[in-house]
């Protein structure tokens, strides 16, 4: 029936013309292209964001070369101001997570992928597809609309912390002002993220080809249903958090404003009795989990990717499964680490220290796994490859520096310094990015049937590897040295910043790390080129699977049609058949048979 609906949808949408062909189209390929796209561009603008900040922090108080006497009163004779670097800061944060990274790595690749994976003709709502993306998209219109308000952007953080969120840019029309607007379009992107988790988590039940069972889905798949299920608990309590704290700004409210609030030295008159930390449990409730939003489809695109270039199965491929599950549920468990600071009593913390340091065992086990999967592999070193075996050490540079994050001993010195910074983005930008540039260069000819350039694609691999450690490294060491993460001057009027580290003072390292990122923010024109270049000119591919890989998407043409699959599917095997012995060639395809042959072999090693 869902298969029916399916087919429906796609013979109206080709009676309706370009424009509900390709902008308002509910095919989950071209949504998940739609979602890609919009993200790489909300990617590269919000880091813009953070390149400018990072001129401050090297030359604080200097004039931003060439485009600072733009921004007029912002940045008055090109000098940031302290409240335009906090708008600066919040907006990057958010921007990057909320409408560049999940929308590339979930919604992108998984509505492009996860259907072609399973055997699928569509997603299971091709046009709540659809009202997804465009929910998605209208929060980012708000979002991004929020810069041109006579207040500016929203300027307390990308944790809209109560009660400064609720306080913050302050007017007689306070729907109209950045803060509100952060909190309208977070409204926004919730509705999405719900409206996409529970298309993905039916698609995957209900239209899995014949075959398909659990233990034959490919790794991405179970990653992508497990990041669906923490975006449909952990969303719906984020979103009505965050409908209260817009209560509190424009409805009178004081769901997170306690009694007795005095601003700037006057009694705010305000009805009292909420909870500032109430906001908190709400907000890193959703943000905990997200944060394994950002990494399991990572996981999914390196195992796929290291499965393929190795020429050999994943190694414990039911052990990565159990353990993408148990990260999973212990992600709604850890939430308070966060929050070590706001005087919870020991028993509390304590739990919260456990399971934090639990949740590493899983991570360990897929990481260990795809460690020993390159182990007598036939190791091509594509440029998919490359990203995929440079995610495993950056990904585990970021959960080892956790670890004493988990601990509130340590985490009550190390909070809200550049150590939480250096440990993050090792995680999101080394680690999760790195998959994505991988997806990218992988996938590329399934959607366009060309290939991207490989010599380019090195160009771009190797100066974003070296920039990338030189810029998040010393952050490790400014942060153990007490460097705050949201000092405006960047810690130059810190007294213990003349303390010499390897060489240089703690703020003197901010004017290195600059220049890496500056650096690296010219690393990626090649891959720019390469990609716009390559869809009309690139290499076209000789046969519809290039990869000489195993999984279903690589049975349809290049690029799939309508309903995917110009014939019935059937998964006949295990999603990583490579090297089998006796066969014909070093991969079997899900959708090949197994001879009978080898039938009774496996069962006689049964």
């Amino acid at each position: 029936m869902l298969s029916q609906a399916s087919s429906t949808a796609h013979e109206d949408e080709h009676e309706l013309g370009w424009w509900r062909k390709y902008v308002f189209s509910t095919d989950h390929k071209v949504i998940g292209i739609q979602y890609a796209i919009s993200g790489f561009i909300f990617l590269f603008f919000g880091f813009c964001l953070i390149m400018m900040m990072r001129w401050q922090l090297a030359y604080p108080g200097k004039p931003l070369p060439l485009i600072g006497r733009l921004f007029g009163g912002c940045m008055p004779g090109g000098v940031m101001t302290p409240e335009f670097y906090n708008s600066l800061g919040a907006m990057h944060g958010t921007i990057m997570v909320f409408l560049g990274i999940i929308p590339i790595g979930f919604a992108g690749f998984g509505n492009y992928v996860v259907p072609l994976q399973i055997g699928a003709p569509d997603m299971a709502f091709p046009k709540i597809n659809m009202a997804s993306y465009w929910a998605f998209f209208l929060g980012a219109l708000v979002l991004l609309g929020s810069f041109f308000l006579p207040m500016g952007a929203a300027a307390s953080g990308w944790t809209s912390y109560a009660p400064l969120a609720d306080i913050e840019q302050r007017s007689n029309h306070m729907l109209f002002t950045g803060q509100s607007f952060w909190l309208i379009g977070m409204v926004f992107l919730a509705t999405s993220s719900v409206l996409g988790a529970i298309n993905f988590i039916a698609t995957i039940v209900q239209l899995r080809a014949p075959g398909m069972t659990w233990m034959r889905l490919p790794f991405f798949v179970w990653a992508q249903m497990v990041a669906a299920f923490l975006l449909l608990l952990a969303f719906p309590p984020m979103e009505a958090g965050t409908i209260l704290q817009l209560m509190d700004r424009v409805a009178g409210t004081s769901f997170y404003l306690p009694a007795g609030l005095v601003v700037n030295g006057q009694a705010m008159l305000v009805a009292g009795g909420g909870s500032p930390l109430l906001w908190q449990h709400l907000f890193w409730f959703l943000v905990h989990p997200e944060v394994y939003v950002l990494i399991l489809p990572a996981m999914g695109i390196v195992a796929e990717i290291v499965a393929n270039n190795t020429r050999k199965p994943l190694w414990g491929y039911k052990a990565m499964v159990f353990a993408v599950l148990l990260l999973g549920f212990l992600s709604f468990i850890v939430w308070a680490h966060h929050m070590y600071l706001t005087g919870m009593g020991q028993l509390v913390s304590s739990f919260f220290q456990v399971t934090t340091t639990l949740i590493s065992i899983p991570s360990v086990i897929i990481l260990s796994a795809l460690i020993l999967s390159l182990y007598k592999g036939s190791i091509r070193f594509t440029v998919p490859m490359l990203f995929a075996t440079a995610f495993m050490p950056m990904f585990g540079i970021g959960g080892i520096t956790g670890i004493p994050l988990a601990l509130a001993p340590a985490d009550l010195y190390l909070h809200d310094t550049y150590y939480v910074i250096a440990h993050f983005h090792y995680i999101v930008a080394p680690g999760t990015i790195f998959a994505l540039f991988a997806g990218i260069y992988y996938w590329f000819p399934k959607a366009t049937g060309r290939m991207m350039n490989q010599f380019w694609g090195k160009v771009h691999f190797w100066p974003t590897l070296i920039c990338m450690n030189v810029i998040f490294l010393p952050m490790f060491l400014q942060g153990m040295a007490g460097m705050h993460r949201r000092w405006y001057d960047g810690g130059s009027g810190w007294e213990l910043s003349s303390h010499k580290i390897w060489g240089l003072s703690a703020f003197g390292w901010n004017v290195p790390i600059s220049s890496a990122a500056w650096l690296m923010g010219l690393a990626q024109i090649p891959f720019i080129m390469n990609f716009l270049w390559s869809i009309k000119h690139g290499r076209k591919v000789a046969s519809d699977n290039p990869w000489d890989a195993t999984t279903l998407e690589w049975a349809t043409p290049s690029p799939p049609p309508h309903g995917n699959f110009s014939q019935p599917i059937v998964a006949y095997r295990a999603p990583y058949d490579y090297g089998v012995t006796g066969a014909a060639r070093d991969f079997c395809p899900q959708n090949e048979p197994i001879p009978a042959r080898f039938e009774q072999r496996r069962g006689a090693q049964r």
